[in-house]
């Protein structure tokens, strides 16, 4: 915090910084500008924000937090859809599965799985730390989970592109450099599993 002095003429008569409740030369705390947001902080507040804006004009009357389901969400995040970059091949498409089509075709642009995922993990924590009680979370909602598991899934056989999470190498699989000795004497460098 920067501690700043509050000066300026005297009114007569009083002994009162002039268009302030202040005295002359007393000390007044006045808190400096806070830490720029991280990036994710900004995206969480601008998600928030956006659909919170939705609930009002989309519905009538408007939602309040509280009412909302996760029948909503889904609502939301279909809505978004219009907005997608993502080409999602339909069945009867010629391209459809393949992860680099030869030539454009009529199928929509839709959110990329991904997209919506981070987007409803943003939102989950934003509900809560605006004070929504987790248990009752319209976004971490069954249906929400389920809805974003068949667009993954849709999108994976659509696009020709697998989403399998990365597995952790397990410790016999890791080498290790160990120094080994010959017959002779000499070092030798070696790999081996431990």
């Amino acid at each position: 915090m920067e501690f700043v002095t509050a000066q300026g003429n005297l009114t007569s008569g009083n002994n009162m910084v002039q268009g302030t409740n202040f005295l002359p030369n007393s000390t007044t705390i006045i808190p400096s500008s806070a830490p720029p947001l991280s990036r994710y902080e900004n995206q969480k507040r601008r998600d928030w924000n956006t659909f919170c804006q939705y609930l009002m004009r989309n519905h009538h009357p408007p939602l309040s937090l509280p009412q909302c389901s996760g029948a909503h969400v889904l609502e939301f995040l279909r809505y978004l859809d219009q907005f997608g970059k993502t080409k999602v091949h339909n069945q009867n498409c010629p391209f459809f599965g393949l992860k680099n089509p030869p030539a454009p075709c009529p199928c929509p642009l839709r959110q990329a799985w991904g997209s919506l995922d981070a987007l409803i993990g943003r939102l989950r924590a934003a509900y809560e730390e605006n004070g929504g009680k987790p248990e009752m979370n319209p976004f971490g909602a069954r249906a929400v989970r389920l809805f974003l598991r068949e667009v993954r899934d849709f999108q994976s056989k659509s696009r020709g592109i697998s989403y399998e999470k990365k597995r952790k190498r397990s410790s016999s699989t890791n080498k290790q450099k160990i120094a080994v000795s010959d017959s002779t004497g000499a070092t030798l460098c070696g790999q081996t599993n431990i």
